[in-house]
């Protein structure tokens, strides 16, 4: 069996667009330890939304960060990096127009599409010819686990069954199964009321905070680093690992298939990065060079169709240290193959990427999945 799921963490939708105009996403080069404390001196003062890294916390050296401001605080912002002399770059000029441009694909569709966002209850409706397995995942909603890759992938498997020797091979011989959305509850949220919404939507007792991100909610070094212990921020880890309805259901389904399980792969946006654990650690993994030569592999295979270049290596190092991941606590459990994709782009768009490019992110993403499968079957455990 091969599990392979689509964890949104910042779902992609829409919701108030006028709530964002003016808004703005910069990208500033953080060149040593001076300009950490800056930008960790501007989130306490302003209400930064930090999209790479996602908090102040994770800033490094030597590296790029790139955060939402909200239309009031531009003005502060930038003069704050000018009077600093610390060096940005505007990537989103106006987040409201970023938003409208989202959906810029032609097709026509009344019901669900394979090239537009779709919202739950149109993704829900959708339901694979094969028999669905329920879990109760959520704090207001079920989801469905069923045996392909994503509803994109149903069809394109089933097209080229009789077609495509590889194709064939991989259904014969695996199973596959996803999960299309993890976090019900906040991808709902993110069609009705806010946009950039990324965490689930549970109540948190003593706080009138809601929700925690589930990609920090797992029992891999849960809430050791790369999280907080804030209701209120954007990656709260909870008050207890699996505190979640929907972790807690994943971690359950793993669990009692987890004779059968080979490979685990969560999808994300955005980086462009294949990664393997640990993020919650720098320690690197037993079969770190067999991991590092796949994930090499299917990059370069990923890039042989539209030339778009992936990065790879461990979490910790190669994006940025993170406890309580889905990919780590599967790989501790003894799936041995797991993984987290970071899907287009590198920033221009960062989590407001058009409808225009979904097709050609699955044609791509599909090379790479097939890549890692087929190499799961050869290597069986």
């Amino acid at each position: 069996m091969l599990l392979l799921l689509a964890l949104v963490s910042v779902a992609l939708a829409h919701a108030s667009e006028e709530h964002f105009d003016g808004n703005r996403v910069y990208r500033v080069s953080v060149h040593g330890e001076d300009h950490v404390n800056l930008i960790q001196e501007l989130a306490n003062t302003k209400e930064i939304d930090f999209w790479k890294p996602d908090s102040a916390k994770q800033v490094k050296p030597l590296t790029t960060v790139d955060f939402h401001v909200k239309a009031e605080d531009v003005a502060d912002v930038e003069n704050f990096l000018e009077e600093n002399e610390v060096h940005y770059e505007v990537l989103i000029s106006n987040v409201r127009n970023a938003l409208e441009s989202q959906f810029d694909s032609h097709t026509r569709a009344s019901g669900h599409s394979y090239t537009k966002y779709n919202k739950w209850e149109t993704i829900g409706k959708t339901r694979p010819n094969k028999p669905a397995i329920f879990i109760d995942c959520g704090f207001h909603a079920r989801e469905w686990i069923s045996p392909a890759f994503c509803q994109w992938f149903v069809r394109e498997a089933v097209r080229t069954y009789n077609q495509e020797i590889h194709m064939k091979q991989l259904l014969d011989e695996l199973d596959f199964y996803v999960l299309p959305v993890v976090n019900i509850d906040g991808y709902v949220y993110t069609w009705t009321k806010d946009r950039m919404w990324r965490k689930t939507r549970s109540t948190m007792a003593g706080s009138s905070c809601l929700g925690v991100d589930p990609n920090r909610n797992f029992n891999a070094g849960w809430c050791e680093v790369g999280a907080s212990r804030s209701p209120c921020s954007e990656t709260y880890c909870g008050p207890a690992p699996e505190s979640e309805k929907e972790t807690k259901a994943l971690a359950d389904f793993i669990r009692n298939n987890l004779s059968t399980i080979k490979a685990y792969l969560t999808i994300h946006s955005y980086s462009q990065m294949m990664l393997y654990p640990y993020s919650y650690d720098y320690k690197l993994p037993e079969n770190y060079e067999e991991l590092n030569a796949l994930v090499k592999g299917a990059a370069k295979e990923l890039a042989t169709l539209h030339g778009t270049k992936y990065t790879y290596g461990p979490g910790a190092t190669t994006i940025y240290p993170a406890a309580g991941g889905s990919d780590d606590w599967s790989y501790d459990q003894g799936i041995k193959y797991s993984f987290t994709f970071e899907l287009r782009d590198t920033g221009f768009f960062g989590f407001l990427l058009p409808e225009s490019q979904i097709r050609q992110t699955c044609e791509e993403t599909m090379l790479a999945v097939k890549y890692i499968a087929n190499y799961v079957r050869e290597h069986l455990y």
